[in-house]
């Protein structure tokens, strides 16, 4: 049977279009791409650049505070968020444009359209237009999700956030992950008073308890009112604003609510159960190592499958997809020991496994040290950043790497490549310190802490 196309690909985030244009580009095949929305994917236009061309934004006050402090003569006014939003706008036009391009490079055939799919082969598109391909891969990504509580569509989502027409004066963030958490410092700095509910008794579940209870103690210290063991119980309007009932019993009237809840693979109406593509309990798609679902023709790569959600694995999955498919080089996806950061002020970077993980699994030895890093003692602050080793008693390796402070996703980009290599404490203490850093903390530890 003759196909219109060798690959089709449904969303044009980072993934579906690494795949689309390395296919097309390296591989001579021929390749069309559909995207409903904007070219970047959630990343992009409604994700980590955004996110963080904000977290720069909202870090100057700080700044301008120690500049002060350090003798330089500084004044500010608030932020012009009219101003940076114009600004924010038009950087997320020049990098849609650039995605467009890096697909109209190699040929791919784009279609700003909805898809489905009606068959194994074949592509419904919300034009009217059907096309054929021999392999069809799925990368429509997620979207954010609102609770099931009275008056939730009073609030707003992730998304809304990067389309407020103004800066509110106080806003109540619901949610305790990293993108609650993230936005929660973003918009205190920016001037807003913040509110977070979080139903558990700790931010950042699943990340090392040591660092996410400095991270929770720097954010109050900071201004950020976190009330843990609480929920939303209703919202409505009210007073000018959102009147908030919480799950203890009290109310509040806020200006903006912000759900950071969770997140739903992009699966709803796409046609893929009718054509024998698995889903889970989430609505995301079941793959196999190969990122092949149950339907040999059809593949799924990046958050729609709810491996890793973040866009360097998606991209990993689309490249891994190419070598698998038309390379025939069968290449799984390496989903071991990734490195991540969470970008509150301080940023927390992460690789390998916490503490609490590490001790379920084997004998280990805890190296840790928390302390105010030159930059800001000198000043009489009272930040405190944490380096932290979680080490294996038996192979000496470094199980894992946790690191709050500053910088600390430039620091563990580089940590990350020691603990994939399987470096061992000794090869921590055989690297010369630089000093002085905060970072040479990490291989001066000597003796364990427990």
């Amino acid at each position: 049977m003759a196909f219109d196309y060798d690959l089709f690909v449904i969303g044009g985030g980072s993934g579906g279009v690494r795949a689309a244009r390395v296919a097309a580009g390296e591989t001579g095949a021929k390749v069309g791409l559909a995207e409903m929305d904007r070219y970047g994917g959630t990343c992009v236009i409604r994700g980590c650049v955004p996110k963080k061309l904000m977290v720069f934004a909202s870090a100057f006050p700080g700044m301008m505070e120690d500049a002060r402090e350090y003798g330089w003569t500084v004044e500010a006014g608030g932020l012009d968020w009219k101003a940076f939003h114009a600004r924010l706008a038009g950087e997320l036009d020049r990098l849609e444009g650039i995605y467009r391009k890096l697909l109209a490079g190699p040929g791919v055939e784009t279609f700003d359209a909805r898809a489905r799919i009606k068959d194994p082969h074949t592509v419904e598109l919300s034009t009217g237009q059907t096309v054929t391909a021999k392999h069809i891969l799925i990368a429509a990504g997620g979207r954010p999700v609102r609770p099931d509580v009275p008056g939730a569509e009073l609030g707003l989502v992730s998304d809304d956030i990067f389309h407020m027409d103004a800066l509110p004066n106080n806003i109540l963030i619901v949610g305790g992950g990293f993108i609650a958490c993230e936005f929660a410092c973003i918009l205190k700095g920016m001037g807003a008073n913040v509110t977070l509910f979080y139903r558990g008794d700790q931010i950042l579940r699943g990340f090392d308890d040591e660092a996410r209870d400095l991270v929770a103690e720097e954010m109050r210290r900071k201004g950020i009112d976190i009330r843990t063991g609480t929920n939303v119980a209703e919202l409505s309007d009210g007073y000018g604003g959102v009147l908030v009932k919480d799950t203890n019993g009290a109310e509040m009237v806020y200006e903006k609510v912000m759900f950071a809840t969770g997140r739903s693979p992009n699966t709803h109406d796409m046609g893929l159960e009718e054509v024998g593509v698995e889903l889970g309990r989430y609505g995301e798609i079941v793959v196999d190592a190969y990122s092949q679902t149950k339907v040999p023709s059809i593949y799924a790569i990046g958050d729609v499958t709810n491996r890793v959600n973040l866009t360097p694995v998606a991209i990993r999955e689309g490249m891994a997809f190419v070598e698998t498919v038309f390379r025939g080089n069968p290449t799984p996806v390496d989903h071991e020991l990734i490195p991540s950061a969470v970008f509150t002020q301080p940023e927390l970077g992460t690789v390998g496994l916490t503490e609490e993980e590490a001790k379920k699994q084997e004998e280990v030895e805890i190296y840790s040290t928390s302390f105010r890093p030159m930059q800001t003692s000198f000043i009489d602050r009272a930040d405190k950043v944490l380096m932290k080793l979680v080490v294996s008693k038996a192979t000496r390796k470094v199980l894992g790497c946790h690191i709050v402070a500053p910088q600390a996703g430039e620091l563990i980009q580089m940590a990350g490549i020691a603990v994939k290599m399987g470096a061992t404490k000794e090869d921590f203490d055989r690297t010369v310190a630089v000093h002085p850093t905060m970072s040479e903390e990490l291989v001066t530890m000597r003796a364990p802490v427990r």
